[in-house]
């Protein structure tokens, strides 16, 4: 049995682009109203124009997580705005990766601030709001869901610190999980392998080609395939918790 997500409130950081536009995209069609966060708004702008011309209705709200101030803001005025918060995807991520030796410490600060730090801020500003929906919402149950990745499984040279941001957000995950689990906020985290979105983009030079060469060996996801998992994980019966999903491209060995 699928569930609609109607009269419920979905909130996407991350969402100007690949994984969290399509996410948004795939929950609005399941009736969400979604809050679209991300620091781009000439794109959130899109993308709720194309929400709202097939029916759906979507918030925009410019912010970059890794600052904690906007974080906590964008989770109030979500919140302040459409009513309520049901369902929070925590999708905003960096990827800069390379050697140990001689990186930039300013990518691995900012790996940190986005993808550890900002998903902990938004997760703390909004796990009062779902503990409320879940009590109180006609589905009574609500879901936050972290987009790791592989990853966050295994370790591999060359992206050790973008590792240890995915690794301890799978153990922030899977901690809180046993803390709410019980008052029915389902955690869940969902791990994709190589996909095929803006993500490596923002790398050096000398790491896009490395990053290429890889990319054209085999076939990557597309990002509405992970959105597709998201969109099982929080349709499923109150009854249901899907803790982990990992999705790999069929040719991904690791």
């Amino acid at each position: 049995m699928t569930e609609t997500l109607d009269g419920t409130v979905a909130l996407v950081t991350g969402a100007s682009s690949g994984i969290g536009a399509a996410t948004a995209s795939a929950l609005a069609a399941r009736g969400a109203t979604v809050a679209l966060v991300a620091r781009r708004r000439d794109r959130l702008d899109a993308l709720a124009a194309s929400i709202r011309e097939r029916g759906g209705e979507a918030l925009v709200i410019e912010a970059d997580v890794a600052e904690q101030r906007q974080a906590v803001d964008a989770v109030e005025r979500t919140v302040a705005e459409l009513g309520r918060l049901d369902t929070l995807i925590n999708n905003a991520g960096a990827m800069l990766i390379g050697p140990v030796e001689g990186a930039p410490l300013e990518e691995w600060r900012r790996m940190v601030d986005i993808n550890l730090l900002g998903l902990l801020s938004v997760s703390h500003a909004a796990l009062p709001h779902l503990l409320h929906a879940a009590e109180g919402g006609s589905r009574r149950v609500a879901d936050l869901v972290n987009v790791s990745s592989t990853a966050g499984r295994f370790a591999r040279g060359g992206t050790a610190v973008y590792n240890a941001t995915k690794h301890a957000v799978n153990g922030f995950s899977e901690a809180l999980r046993q803390e709410v689990t019980g008052r029915h906020v389902r955690v869940s985290l969902v791990e994709p392998g190589i996909t095929v979105t803006e993500l490596t983009s923002h790398n050096r030079e000398e790491i896009q080609s490395s990053i290429q060469g890889q990319l054209a060996s085999i076939e990557g996801l597309h990002a509405e395939d992970i959105a597709e998992a998201i969109g099982y994980i929080v349709t499923r019966p109150r009854r249901v918790a899907i803790n982990e999903i990992l999705v790999r491209p069929t040719e991904q060995e690791r």
